[in-house]
C-alpha cells in the first residue's frame, strides 16, 4: 500500500535559498516582530475558547488553535530564515554578473532589465529573478557583450548582455 505524501513533507526536502538583500532582511525582521507581538493575543483567545467546554464540538476553539499553530510555524520559519540568512551586498566590481547586480539584456531584439537576487525575493513580473532560475544561473559570471542561448519551455531565446549595474 502506498502512503500519501503530504505537501509539507515534500517542501522539507527542497534546498532553501537563504540569500537576502538588506531590505528583505529588514522586512522579515519587522514581520517577525509583528507576529511575536500578536502571539499572546492569539494564545489568550485559545484559552478563552477552551474554557467553553467540550473540545470536540467547540469549532471556535479548533479554529483559534489552528490559527495559533500557523502563527507559531510562521514565527519558527522566519527565525530560521533570519538566523541562516546570507546578506547579499552587491559587489562593486561590475566586470561580471554577480548576485545583487542589475543587468540590461537584449532578448531576441527586445531590451529588458533584471535584478538578480535570491529565490525568496524573485518576482519576474517586477524584473527580479532568482540566481537559481535558468536565466539567473546562465547570467552569473557573464561579461558585458557576452551572447548566449537559453532554451525555456521548448523555445530557444537569444540573449546579449548589454550592461551591468550595482
Amino acid at each position: 500500500m502506498r502512503v500519501p505524501v503530504r505537501k509539507g513533507e515534500i517542501e522539507n526536502f527542497k534546498a532553501k535559498d537563504y540569500s537576502l538583500s538588506p531590505a528583505k532582511y529588514q522586512e522579515l525582521e519587522q514581520t517577525l516582530a509583528r507576529l511575536l507581538k500578536r502571539r499572546p493575543q492569539e494564545a489568550k483567545e485559545v484559552k478563552r475558547l477552551a474554557e467553553m467546554g467540550d473540545f470536540s464540538e467547540n469549532v471556535g476553539y479548533q479554529l483559534a488553535k489552528g490559527r495559533l499553530r500557523g502563527l507559531n510555524q510562521r514565527i519558527l520559519d522566519l527565525e530560521d530564515m533570519l538566523n541562516k540568512a546570507d546578506i547579499v551586498i552587491p559587489n562593486n566590481n561590475t566586470d561580471s554578473v554577480q548576485i545583487g547586480h542589475k543587468v540590461s539584456l537584449e532578448v531576441d531584439g527586445v531590451q529588458k532589465m533584471y535584478t538578480i537576487l535570491g529565490a525568496s525575493e524573485s518576482n519576474p513580473a517586477a524584473g527580479v529573478i532568482s540566481a537559481s532560475s535558468p536565466l539567473g544561473a546562465a547570467l552569473l559570471n557573464k561579461k558585458v557583450g557576452d551572447k548566449f542561448e537559453l532554451e525555456i519551455n521548448g523555445n530557444n531565446r537569444h540573449y546579449r548582455l548589454n550592461k551591468i549595474e550595482i
